[in-house]
């Protein structure tokens, strides 16, 4: 609680933090493991009918921001969060039934539903005075839940798939449970009085247009990242020549190294300025990816996964302190939901792009594909001026 006060974030925000930790704990075990493990091992489906139930995932959760921020701004953000998570919980369900690739999909698609409003609500509770340190909590949070979860599934999947997903169903009903505990109440920032959402929307296109050169950036630096997700474990097996164990291993050195540099890299930030973080950060993630798919040695290819963690650290808390700039105060849910939404459009295309050009090619050309569109982003970021990375 120290540390959470030292940040200036509200006490509610520990619970939301736990509710946070579990959903994405869940999210990356079904995403990075379950989904593409379980459905080529244990059905037989081909990477693109992975990457399909993967976008079907992000889809939902995607379609549903704006509306969600737009409740957020408007509802109690505690009832919209337990109907977000009761709805992922059916989704999770409807995986007993998986053996049929499409209800697989839908499974996928359904659970996506609850994914939103944890997030957004937490991006609603964080200040102007510490952006940056702020989002690296959070970010923390969120990538323990991230990188934690498919290693622990993965040591599950190797003994058996039915504990596995009695692991993801029980963990789901845990953060449905703590939900009902969180305290009521909308945004304290939000008037009595809510505005219009033609009025806010009318605010949330003005602020898009002025970062209207960012928006290319924003989709291809999510498109580059959700290309990985469906071949990451068979590119682990068959270029890396790693094992379950060793692969788990990998994620957790990179996720590590991430935790461990996000509050650091995020108060760095805020002194420093953001333009410098996402040029270095963007080209050593390009480069070292590109190094990956060389077929590096295991000790290699750990010391590599250290680099692309820092990496990662060095962006993810300067990019989210710049799209704050463009999120007007009284209209947060709505301004995050927005900005969410046109980031996730590079999820949404990703998955399906990285899993076709697998299938087509091999899991190695997506690798370097990934990797030429991040030193794309830095280069583009470099060329940009100052102005645009300033305060508004």
């Amino acid at each position: 609680m120290k540390s959470i006060r030292k940040l200036g974030l509200s006490s509610d925000i520990a619970l939301l933090a736990v509710i946070l930790l579990l959903v994405e704990f869940v999210r990356g075990a079904t995403v990075l493991s379950f989904i593409p493990i379980f459905g080529e091992k244990e059905l037989g489906i081909t990477l693109g009918i992975i990457g399909t139930a993967i976008t079907a995932h992000y889809l939902t959760d995607t379609v549903l921001k704006i509306f969600i921020g737009y409740l957020l701004d408007r509802f109690s953000s505690k009832l919209i969060v337990i109907c977000g998570l009761l709805i992922s919980l059916g989704g999770i369900g409807l995986y007993h039934w998986g053996n049929n690739p499409w209800i697989f999909i839908l499974a996928s698609a359904v659970y996506g539903v609850g994914m939103s409003p944890v997030w957004l609500v937490c991006l609603t509770k964080v200040n102007t005075e510490q952006r940056a340190a702020q989002m690296g909590f959070l970010y923390t949070i969120w990538l323990v839940g991230m990188g934690s979860g498919p290693v622990v599934l993965n040591i599950v999947l190797d003994y058996t798939p039915h504990l596995a997903y009695a692991l993801l169903l029980g963990l789901t009903a845990i953060a449905l449970a703590l939900s009902f505990f969180l305290p009521r109440g909308r945004n304290s920032e939000v008037s009595a009085s809510p505005v219009p959402f033609k009025e806010q929307f009318a605010v949330l296109r003005e602020r898009l247009s002025a970062m209207k050169p960012l928006l290319p950036g924003m989709i291809l630096q999510t498109l580059g990242a959700s290309m990985l997700v469906p071949i990451l474990p068979k590119f682990a097996e068959q270029s890396l020549s790693l094992s379950s164990g060793q692969y788990s291993l990998l994620l957790l050195i990179g996720g590590g190294c991430t935790v461990v540099g996000l509050v650091p890299m995020g108060k760095w930030s805020d002194r420093v300025g953001r333009k410098p973080f996402l040029i270095v950060g963007f080209a050593i993630f390009g480069l070292t990816l590109a190094s990956l798919s060389m077929q590096p040695g295991v000790i290699m290819a750990y010391a590599l996964a250290v680099i692309l963690g820092i990496s990662y650290a060095a962006v993810l808390p300067a990019w989210n302190a710049l799209l704050a700039l463009y999120v007007p105060p009284a209209q947060k849910g709505l301004g995050w939901s927005l900005l969410s939404t046109v980031e996730n459009i590079g999820v949404l295309i990703g998955p399906i792009v990285g899993g076709l050009i697998a299938d087509a090619f091999s899991v190695s050309t997506v690798i370097w594909f990934s990797a030429g569109l991040f030193s794309i982003i830095a280069i583009v970021y470099w060329l940009f001026p100052a102005r645009w990375f300033a305060e508004k």
